[in-house]
């Protein structure tokens, strides 16, 4: 047999090589996790690979912009009537002031809150930066996961739209939150304020505070609400082409 390792020839009932010392059980039991570990990673490649193939092969025309063949009345008219809620109410948040908060006072405001303290327990383990952003991720990710579960899993691009809807009004209604990391006047849960409340306590103190953006508050709010005002406006463009197409195709039937 010849050594794995030097390739120096000797007897096949050795144990060890005796021109470079290595034990042959040892060698070889290293040398065949280091090549699965080897083969683990390339997998791991191939599989990004596949994945972004995946991605860039999407037909996302017809993704985002897909209809059932036949569009039925009843759901046709459900459908008018929550484009026209999320319209109105859309632009009522558009044109209210950050200083107003008008966001963190509407009904939607309620439906984010669970989403954002649950966030802040979920991103806990992480540290207590990530716990303070985690309520804002919590409220984000919801909106994003139902998007993606509409869009993927049921093909619903209406209710797709629906949901980037919720995501862009999240931006807005952590506009004033942000706004207030240095005024310390809204109102918290608990009863407390921004000023009354311990360090920590107010989200956005803290994470600007940390991160030595304090001074940057106002603007950075400003880009939110703006995020936001982006993000509606598509969900406004996007659900209202996808009743165009409906309409037409219930005329068609």
């Amino acid at each position: 047999m010849k050594c794995p390792k030097c390739q120096f020839k000797q007897n096949e009932n050795k144990i060890s090589c005796p021109k470079c010392g290595i034990f042959f059980e040892k060698y070889t039991k290293y040398h065949q996790k280091d090549k699965s570990e080897n083969n683990n990673e390339y997998s791991s490649i191939t599989y990004q690979q596949t994945l972004t193939e995946k991605i860039k092969s999407y037909d996302w025309a017809n993704l985002l912009f897909y209809i059932d063949d036949k569009t039925e009345p009843l759901f046709f008219i459900g459908r008018i009537i929550s484009f026209l809620i999320i319209f109105i109410w859309g632009l009522l948040f558009i044109f209210s002031s950050i200083e107003s908060n008008y966001v963190g006072e509407s009904f939607m405001h309620l439906i984010n809150l669970p989403f954002h303290e649950a966030g802040h327990v979920i991103f806990r383990p992480f540290g207590s930066f990530m716990t303070s952003l985690g309520g804002t991720l919590g409220q984000m990710l919801i909106p994003i996961i139902c998007l993606w579960t509409f869009l993927f899993k049921y093909r619903n691009t209406f209710g797709s739209a629906i949901c980037l809807w919720w995501f862009g009004q999240n931006f807005l209604d952590i506009a004033p939150y942000i706004n207030d990391a240095r005024a310390g006047v809204l109102p918290l849960l608990g009863g407390n304020t921004g000023h009354s409340a311990p360090y920590g306590f107010h989200d956005w103190e803290y994470l600007l505070t940390e991160t030595g953006l304090l001074h940057y508050d106002q603007f950075i709010a400003r880009l939110s609400f703006f995020v936001g005002t982006l993000i509606i406006l598509s969900s406004f463009a996007w659900s209202g082409f996808l009743l165009f197409k409906q309409m037409k195709n219930l005329k068609n039937n």
